[in-house]
C-alpha cells in the first residue's frame, strides 16, 4: 500500500496531466487492495470521457493484478480502449509499486481520439496504438457485472468454438482463463460462469486444479 503522501503526490501529478491535456484526457488512479475488485477508483479526472466516478469499480487491468496474472507486470503504454458509447481511446496504464516492491496502485490514462481518427494519416505517430497486434480495442466497463461479461466473452473466443461443442478440456481452459484474470474475486461469479458453461460449481472449482486435459463432459 502506498504511503498517504505518496498517493497524494500521484493524485497531484494526475490532476496535472488532466489540465495539461485538457477535456479529452481522463486521468484515473485506481488502488490495489483488498476492496478494489468492487471499488477501486480513489482519483479521477475528466470521468466524463468514460462516465466513470470516484469509488466505482476495477478495469480489466485491475482485476488481473488481483488475480495476480503476472507476478511483475509491465507498464502498458499506447493501446486502444472502447467507451460503452462508443468511444475510442488511446489508453496507458502504468503500476505504481510500494516499498516492499508490490503493485499498490495503477496509473491509467485515457485520451480521447475519436475526432483525431478522421485525421489518422495526417496525424500518423501521433495517434496509431503501439500495439500493432491489437485488433479490436478493449472495451471500458462501468461495473463489474459488464466486466465479468467481457471475460466470459474472452475466454470463449479464447477456445475458439460455442459452449455447447466444448469438451472438458476446452472448459478447463476457459475456466482457468477467467480465474487467471481475476473473475472468480468477484462476488457470485462462480455461480454464473458455471451457469454458463453448464456445469456445476464443484465442478468448475475442481477444474481451477487440473494440470492436463480430461475426458469430454
Amino acid at each position: 500500500m502506498l504511503k498517504e503522501q505518496e498517493m497524494q503526490t500521484l493524485k497531484q501529478i494526475a490532476k496535472g496531466v488532466a489540465e495539461q491535456f485538457g477535456s479529452n484526457c481522463e486521468v484515473v488512479i485506481h488502488e490495489i487492495t483488498e476492496k478494489s475488485a468492487y471499488s477501486s477508483i480513489v482519483a479521477i479526472y475528466n470521468g466524463h470521457v468514460t462516465g466513470r466516478k470516484l469509488g466505482d469499480g476495477p478495469s480489466h487491468v485491475v482485476l488481473e493484478q488481483l488475480g495476480k496474472s503476472e507476478r511483475d507486470p509491465s507498464d502498458h503504454p499506447s493501446y486502444l480502449t472502447r467507451t460503452p458509447d462508443g468511444k475510442i481511446l488511446k489508453s496507458t496504464s502504468i503500476y505504481i509499486r510500494d516499498d516492499n516492491g508490490e503493485v499498490a496502485a495503477i496509473f491509467c490514462i485515457n485520451f480521447d481520439i475519436s475526432a483525431l481518427t478522421m485525421f489518422d494519416r495526417a496525424l500518423g505517430e501521433l495517434i496509431s496504438p503501439k500495439d500493432t497486434q491489437q485488433k479490436e480495442p478493449e472495451r471500458i466497463t462501468l461495473n463489474v457485472t459488464d466486466l465479468l461479461d467481457d471475460l466470459i466473452r474472452q475466454s470463449v473466443e479464447l477456445v475458439g468454438k460455442p459452449v455447447a461443442m466444448m469438451n472438458k478440456d476446452d472448459k478447463v481452459k476457459a475456466i482457468q482463463f477467467l480465474n487467471k484474470n481475476g473473475a472468480l474475486l468477484i462476488t457470485k461469479s462462480g455461480d454464473k460462469i458455471a451457469k454458463h458453461f453448464g456445469i456445476s460449481k464443484y465442478t468448475l472449482y475442481s477444474y481451477l486444479d487440473v494440470k492436463t486435459g480430461g475426458d469430454k463432459k
